[in-house]
Formats: C-alpha cells, sequence, structure tokens
C-alpha cells in the first residue's frame, strides 16, 4: 500500500506558501489556533430557518 505524503511541494510552490501552510498546520501557531476556533464556531452556529417563499399566487386549495 503506498504512503500518503502530507504537506506541499517545495518544487511547485514558493517560500511564503511553504510558510504559510507550516503556520497553518502547526498547533503552536496562533493562525493554526484561530481555525481551529472559527472552524468549532461555524459548527456551533446553527442557520435560522427562513421561508421566503412567495404564497401570493396559491390559493385557496380544494382537495377532492
Amino acid at each position: 500500500m503506498a504512503k500518503k505524503k502530507n504537506g506541499v511541494s517545495g518544487k511547485t510552490h514558493t517560500q511564503a506558501q511553504l510558510d504559510n501552510y507550516a503556520n497553518q498546520h502547526n498547533p503552536n501557531n496562533k493562525a493554526y489556533k484561530a481555525n481551529k476556533q472559527n472552524q468549532r464556531a461555524q459548527k456551533n452556529k446553527k442557520a435560522p430557518y427562513v421561508d421566503d417563499f412567495d404564497y401570493s399566487g396559491f390559493g385557496p386549495f380544494y382537495w377532492d
């Protein structure tokens, strides 16, 4: 079974891109902590139900 490679290649990315990737995947970095905190906040947020359908063209309904 082939081993899965993690990370990004230095041959296809600039040093700034490599640094950004490393910062986002380092648990001691504030970018990593901020990302995790944002993910938790989004996971816990529930979207309100909005019924924005226009029912004015319908009715009255008569069922047989």
